[in-house]
């Protein structure tokens, strides 16, 4: 998963008091005295440059990653956010690099270089705290993409309707996911990912929260994150309807949503009535999660396409014809190593070596 190893990140006074604590043990391992408060400034600006590039380093290309993902963070937090976040700790990694590098060499010539020594732990605590905001923002951001679901390369049966209409009890007995089921609307708080095997092949089921019939624009987070599920990694969609109307939308409603998700996808769209046990809707698939009544006929319809899927799967992973020349970049294959972030973090200057 792309968020999984996303390092924990530390609060301004976190890093400073460990960093200070680590250049105080060196200190006290120098026998001149004088000497010891430029390693002092020395140990305290590398251990925090350090930190910061770490923390920088451990942040994906988001340009780079699978578009789900790279959606899923832009509508939690805002892609431009992050990285203007990333960039104010990339600005004091460079600044402090710059700064102790300075006052290292200043304490070396001077003869007070204790009073060298403070000015600069105090010129880089104040860089630091600068970016405490950001930090904290990162951690958040942090903290909530790591626990996004792992969509895998498989295939992908979406789930989507209205709020109330059985997708998560669909989802619960036909998958191994085990969503909360209530009666009352969005139920399901974000993307949740069940699993099916069939003989070898792994089937995928992404449970969305139901969304609503308006505009785009009005949409809450939790719908947006539906949308992006639908778009960017369904195989096939599964939109069920509710004829009983018992979700509290009418059919009206749901059919206007049904044509509006048509529109935007290319996969097929395979449409069920549920509670059948209730009320029928002709012309569509139906179904009872209640009863059980009509589950596996859906099932099977959805898994009919799977055959499909995987021929196109092929054809898209089938190698070219020739090798291209070498030097020669490969079109639709992405390199495993990441863009440096060189632009935004400077390396130790070398007076600070």
């Amino acid at each position: 998963m792309e968020f999984e190893r996303l390092p924990t990140v530390p609060t301004a006074d976190e890093i400073l008091d460990r960093s200070l604590r680590r250049a105080a043990k060196k200190r006290k391992e120098k026998i001149n005295k004088d000497r010891a408060n430029e390693e002092f400034v020395r140990a305290v600006k590398s251990a925090i440059h350090d930190r910061l590039v770490y923390i920088i380093r451990g942040f994906p290309e988001f340009d780079a990653i699978p578009q789900f993902y790279r959606e899923m963070a832009d509508i939690l937090f805002g892609l431009d956010r992050i990285r203007q976040s990333l960039g104010a700790v990339g600005w004091a990694a460079k600044h402090t690099g710059m700064v102790g590098g300075d006052l290292a060499f200043k304490a070396r010539k001077s003869d007070d270089p204790l009073v060298i020594r403070r000015q600069a732990v105090a010129r880089i605590a104040s860089i630091v705290h600068q970016i405490d905001d950001d930090l904290r923002f990162l951690n958040e951001v942090r903290n909530v993409l790591r626990k996004l679901p792992h969509i895998e390369d498989a295939f992908t049966i979406v789930i989507a309707g209205y709020p109330n209409v059985g997708k998560s009890s669909f989802i619960r007995l036909i998958s191994s996911a085990t969503p909360e089921i209530a009666s009352y609307p969005f139920t399901t708080k974000g993307v949740i990912v069940g699993l099916r095997h069939e003989g070898r092949r792994r089937i995928q089921f992404v449970d969305t929260p139901g969304i609503l019939d308006r505009p785009a624009e009005e949409r809450n987070q939790i719908e947006r994150q539906a949308l992006s599920a639908i778009v960017n990694v369904a195989s096939v969609i599964l939109f069920i309807l509710d004829p009983s109307e018992h979700c509290g939308y009418s059919m009206e409603m749901q059919l206007r949503l049904l044509d509006e998700i048509k529109g935007a996808v290319t996969v097929p769209v395979i449409v069920v009535a549920n509670k059948s046990d209730i009320a029928t809707a002709e012309g569509y698939l139906s179904m009872s999660t209640g009863t059980g009544d009509g589950v596996n006929g859906v099932l099977n319809e959805l898994l009919s396409h799977l055959g499909a899927w995987e021929e196109s799967h092929k054809a898209d992973e089938a190698p070219a014809d020739e090798e291209p020349e070498e030097g020669t970049p490969v079109q639709g294959r992405k390199s495993r190593l990441r863009p440096s972030r060189a632009d935004e973090v400077q390396e130790h200057d070398e007076t600070g070596q």
